[in-house]
C-alpha cells in the first residue's frame, strides 16, 4: 500500500487578534509544498551504534559500504541481510531487524522484501535508510523560568539508582508541553536537515558516466522516485511528475538520465520555498499564541483547551492530512472507529486516566506521554511506537511494536514480530492479546496482520542509549543493553471487554479473540472460570428466604463497591470491573 494521496486542504481560519492579523498576513502557500515524509523519522531510526557514522566522515563512508553492498548484490541490486551484516560488521539477527525496519518504513510495499527482513531490499532503499541514521531528534526548546519548571515538576524519581533521573512523564512535564517541539517544528527540522545533505544523497545515489565535473553523475527517472522515501508533496503529486524534467515522460519509452546537479537545484528551491512559508506561518502562530496569552497554563486549563480528537489546524493543515490525534484527555474515555479516522496514521499523546480504543485498520501507531491509561489499537499493519509512558496498558494488534522509555506498563500483544525493546525501561510485561470487537477480523486481514502468527513474549532488546535522542539521555553517558519485558503471571492475565455499544454491524462479526492463547493463561482462565461457577452454584443452592437473599446481595454489592474504589486509580481494572455481582445469582 502506498502512502495515501493527500487533497489540498482548506486554508484555516485561526482566531487571531486584530492587531497580529494586520502585524503578520498568512503567507500564500506554494503551488506544491514539498514536506518530509515522516514515517521515515518517526519510525525508521534505530539505536544501533553501526549503523550511524560521523557526520564529517558520513558520505566517505557510505560510499564504500555502497561499494561493498553493491558487489554483494544480486543481480536486481538488492540487498540480503547476509550481505548487510557483512558491509557494516553487526549481527546478522541486527541486519534483519534493520531490513524489516526498512520495509515497515517504505512509502510502498516491496513484494522482495518480506516485513521480517527477508528477501532482499533495494539498495538505493537502503542507502537512504542508512543515511538518515545520522538524523538528530528536535530538542525541547528552552523555558523561559527553569527554576518555576523545576519547583512544578521535582526532579527527584520514584525509582532510585537508574540511569535517568527522571521518569518518563517528568521528562516530558520537565520540558512543559508548551515547550516541547510541535508537529511542524520537527518537519521544518526534517525538512532543514535533508537540505543540508541533499547534495551527498543524491551523489551517493547517482550513476557515474562519461564527462567532467557536474555531467559525470546522473540519475534515472527510477532512482529520482526512490527520493520518495524521504520526500512527498503535500498534494499527492509523484515527485517524477511534479519535476519539469521527468514531467509526462512516455512509458514505453524510459527517460534521459538527468545531471544530478540539477535535481539537486531543483529539490532546495522546492525545500526553500516549503521552508520560508513554514517557518512564515509557525511564527505568526507563535505570535498570535503571545498576543492572546503571555501566562504558562496550568495543567487543568492544558486538559480543558488542548483536548481533541481530530487533525489540527495548525502551521499548516496539509502537515496533518494523513494523521489522526487523540490528545490531552484526562479521566474520560475515547472512542475512534474507522469512520472517525482521517489518513493512515493515529497519535494518542498525553492522555490520562482515561481509556483510549482506536477501533480502526491503520498503517502507524504513536502513543506518547501517556499515564495510568489503557490504550486499544485494533489493528495496526506496519508499526506500534509507544513511548514515555507510565502505567500504562497497552492493547494491540500489530506487525510489529517498538517500546521505548516505559515504566510499568503492561503490554497485551498480538504481533507477528519481536517486539523491539530499546531505551530506559523499568517493570515492563508483556501478555497475549486479551480482546477483540465485532471488526477485528476484518481489520486484521485488510492491514496484513496474521493471527495464527504472534511473537508477544519474544522480545529483541537494544540499547538504552537512544544515539537520535538528546532527551533523556545526554551525550558522554556509556550505553548498556535495556530492560527487557517479563512475562504477565498467568493468575493476572484477564480479558479486556469492549462494551458492544461500540461496534457496528457486520456480516462476519469477530466473537472471540483471533490471537490463540497460551495453554498456561488457557488453564488459567478455565480454572478462574470454574471457581466462578463454584461459587454461582453455591449460591444457587443456598436454602434462604428472600429477605436473607437480599442482605446477601446488598452485602455483595457493598463489598463490590468497596473493591472498585480501591481499584479506582486502574484505568484498566475499572474498565473491566462493571460485572454486576447479581451475575452470581
Amino acid at each position: 500500500m502506498a502512502d495515501d494521496p493527500l487533497d489540498p486542504p482548506p486554508e484555516p481560519q485561526p482566531q487571531t487578534p486584530p492587531a497580529v492579523a494586520a502585524a503578520s498576513p498568512s503567507p500564500s502557500p506554494p503551488p506544491l509544498l514539498l514536506r518530509p515524509r515522516r514515517e521515515a523519522f518517526e519510525h525508521g531510526l534505530l539505536p544501533i551504534p553501526k549503523l550511524i557514522f560521523p557526520e564529517g566522515t558520513l558520505a566517505h563512508t557510505l560510499a564504500q559500504v555502497k561499494d561493498k553492498l553493491a558487489s554483494a548484490a544480486d543481480g536486481g541490486g538488492r540487498v540480503a541481510a547476509a550481505a548487510l551484516a557483512e558491509a557494516l560488521q553487526i549481527p546478522h539477527e541486527q541486519a534483519a531487524l534493520a531490513l524489516a525496519t526498512l520495509a515497515a518504513v517504505l512509502p510502498a510495499d516491496d513484494p522482495a522484501l518480506d516485513s521480517g527482513g527477508g528477501g532482499g531490499a533495494d539498495l538505493r532503499d537502503v542507502l537512504l535508510f542508512l543515511y538518515i541514521q545520522s538524523y538528530k531528534r528536535l530538542v525541547p526548546r528552552a523555558h523561559k523560568d527553569s527554576p518555576a519548571v523545576t519547583d512544578v515538576w521535582p526532579s527527584t524519581s520514584a525509582f532510585d539508582g537508574y540511569l535517568s533521573a527522571l521518569s518518563p512523564i517528568q521528562l516530558v512535564r520537565s520540558n512543559s508541553r508548551r515547550f516541547m517541539p510541535s508537529q511542524a517544528d520537527e518537519e521544518i527540522h526534517q525538512l532543514s536537515y535533508l537540505q543540508k545533505h541533499m547534495a551527498n544523497i543524491l551523489t551517493l545515489l547517482a550513476d557515474s558516466v562519461e564527462g567532467e565535473g557536474d555531467d559525470s553523475l546522473v540519475l534515472t527517472m527510477e532512482t529520482f522516485e526512490h527520493l520518495g522515501f524521504l520526500l512527498k508533496f503535500s498534494e499527492g503529486t509523484p515527485l517524477s511528475q511534479a519535476a519539469t524534467f521527468f514531467a509526462n515522460s512516455d512509458p514505453d519509452m524510459p527517460a534521459a538520465p538527468v545531471p544530478a546537479a540539477q535535481v539537486h537545484d531543483w529539490i532546495s528551491q522546492n525545500i526553500s520555498a516549503s521552508l520560508e512559508f513554514s517557518t512564515e506561518k509557525s511564527i505568526s502562530k507563535e505570535v498570535s499564541q503571545q498576543v492572546t496569552s503571555d501566562i504558562d497554563v496550568t495543567m487543568a486549563d492544558a486538559n480543558a483547551s488542548n483536548a481533541r480528537n481530530s487533525t489540527p489546524t495548525g502551521t499548516n493543515p496539509a502537515y496533518y492530512r494523513n494523521t489522526t490525534f487523540v490528545e490531552g484527555f484526562s479521566k474520560t474515555s475515547v472512542v475512534k472507529h474507522a469512520s472517525d479516522v482521517k489518513g493512515h496514521s493515529v497519535k494518542v499523546l498525553n492522555c490520562h486516566e482515561s481509556v483510549i480504543y482506536i477501533l480502526a485498520p491503520l498503517k502507524y501507531a504513536t502513543v506518547y506521554g501517556c499515564s495510568d491509561a489503557t490504550v486499544v489499537l485494533g489493528a495496526i499493519g506496519k508499526v506500534v511506537k509507544v513511548e514515555h509512558c507510565e502505567r500504562v496498558h497497552i492493547i494491540a494488534a500489530a506487525k510489529r511494536i517498538c517500546i521505548a522509555n516505559c515504566r510499568e506498563c503492561i503490554f497485551y500483544l498480538g504481533v507477528n514480530h519481536q517486539p523491539l525493546i530499546v531505551g530506559d525501561n523499568h517493570k515492563l510485561q508483556v501478555a497475549p492479546f486479551n480482546t477483540y470487537y465485532p471488526q477485528l477480523g476484518e481489520h486484521l486481514a485488510k492491514v496484513g496482520v496474521d493471527p495464527a502468527i504472534n511473537k508477544w513474549d519474544q522480545p529483541f532488546v537494544l540499547g538504552v542509549v537512544d544515539p537520535h535522542d538528546s532527551l533523556s539521555h545526554p551525550a558522554g553517558v556509556s550505553d548498556v543493553q535495556a530492560e527487557s519485558a517479563a512475562r504477565l503471571d498467568p493468575d493476572l492475565f484477564t480479558n479486556f471487554m469492549i462494551p458492544s455499544w461500540f461496534g457496528t454491524e457486520v456480516q462476519e462479526p469477530t466473537k472471540c479473540c483471533p490471537f490463540p492463547l497460551p495453554e498456561i493463561y488457557c488453564a488459567s482462565q478455565s480454572k478462574k472460570l470454574a471457581a466462578l461457577e463454584d461459587i454461582r452454584r453455591t449460591i444457587r443452592e443456598l436454602q434462604i428466604d428472600d429477605n436473607r437473599k437480599k442482605e446477601l446481595t446488598n452485602a455483595l454489592h457493598a463489598q463490590f463497591k468497596d473493591w472498585l474504589y480501591g481499584k479506582f486509580s486502574s484505568v484498566h481494572s475499572v474498565a473491566n470491573a462493571f460485572i454486576s455481582p447479581l451475575c452470581l445469582f
